[in-house]
């Protein structure tokens, strides 16, 4: 039995996580369960799964984060009672910067708890007293498939995503008041806070081929954004295991990222003319760039190779990390034990 630290999926669900939930389901002899605290303190499983710790110490309202830190306490007590492995997917690099002291002190206890991480591409820094397994992170298109794919709209350059400050939104929406010609930006998806929205809709104001949409965007409507895209451009200040990049190479559109070791692997990986970098900052220029490369290119063109991220062979080597999990955790008591005698 696998209990994941996520909820019942809801509309809005990361659909990673779903797809996750599927495969690994799927495999023969296997049990998924997700989240509950009730599930999580008194149910019985072999491994606890957590993909971002900071949601179980998160709360609205001061009350509700401190009976979370609470309950947090609880499970990490009943994970070492009970000598259940914590594996723990990296999807970021670095623990979130906006918690308190006790929320970060809890997190870096369950680091210290965790037996096995597994890290979604070959690039992610690895440190020595850590145990790690690579499962890349799967692609999109049989979850965007039952949707009408539009066709791109001719100088389209496109953002799309939950907007956060180190995504660089407002950089593009700078970069791309220097392009002439006729171009259009849409950026669009739920903002992070007031004061980004509010500070991305006066840059908006300044240039009127900008269309800003801030609101949580539902599948049918990032199709719609990131297939109208003759050019789907993600600044982000800081990019290592990016789903936006796979969902937009899942819709068969060409992307502009940032360069680094992870986007120049990637590239390769899915063939020519699907990723194109630039080095910081995003200028028009870089803009202008990578819109003269992709023009005439088409989903009638060979897409973009995914076939590494396959979601059954994912779930097959999901199971295989957590049999590992509980090796290490039975080969480190035993080396304990070894040496209190």
């Amino acid at each position: 039995m696998v209990q994941q630290s996520f909820p019942v999926p809801r509309p809005t669900t990361n659909p990673y996580l779903i797809m996750l939930a599927e495969s690994i389901a799927a495999v023969p002899g296997v049990e998924l369960r997700t989240f509950s605290w009730r599930a999580a303190l008194l149910g019985r499983y072999d491994v606890f799964h957590v993909h971002w710790p900071e949601i179980l110490v998160y709360g609205q309202s001061p009350l509700k984060a401190r009976v979370r830190q609470v309950l947090t306490v609880a499970l990490m007590v009943r994970l070492a009672l009970t000598r259940t492995p914590i594996v723990r997917t990296l999807h970021n690099l670095e623990l979130p910067s906006d918690v308190s002291r006790l929320q970060r002190a809890l997190l870096v206890r369950m680091e210290r708890q965790t037996t096995l991480w597994l890290c979604l591409n070959d690039n992610t820094p690895q440190r020595a007293d850590r145990e790690y397994l690579t499962i890349p992170h799967g692609h999109y298109r049989d979850w965007f498939a039952k949707y009408r794919w539009p066709e791109a709209v001719p100088g389209r350059v496109s953002f799309f995503g939950m907007v956060r400050a180190y995504k660089g939104v407002d950089s593009l929406l700078k970069a791309f008041r220097g392009l002439a010609g006729e171009v259009s930006l849409r950026a669009a998806g739920q903002a992070r806070s007031a004061e980004l929205a509010d500070g991305l809709t006066e840059l908006a104001r300044l240039d009127p081929r900008v269309q800003l949409d801030l609101h949580f965007l539902s599948d049918e409507e990032i199709v719609e954004v990131v297939r109208e895209a003759e050019l789907v451009v993600l600044p982000y200040r800081e990019m290592h295991n990016s789903g936006s990049v796979l969902t937009t190479l899942s819709l068969d559109r060409p992307v502009l990222v940032p360069a680094n070791t992870v986007n120049d692997r990637l590239a390769s990986e899915v063939g020519p003319g699907w990723i194109h970098q630039y080095e910081s900052p995003l200028t028009a220029a870089d803009i202008r760039s990578a819109l003269d490369a992709v023009a005439g290119h088409s989903a009638a063109a060979t897409p973009p190779d995914l076939s590494r991220r396959d979601w059954a062979e994912a779930g097959r080597r999901h199971y295989e990390a957590y049999l590992r999990a509980g090796e290490l955790l039975a080969a480190g008591r035993r080396a304990r034990a070894r040496g209190t005698r």
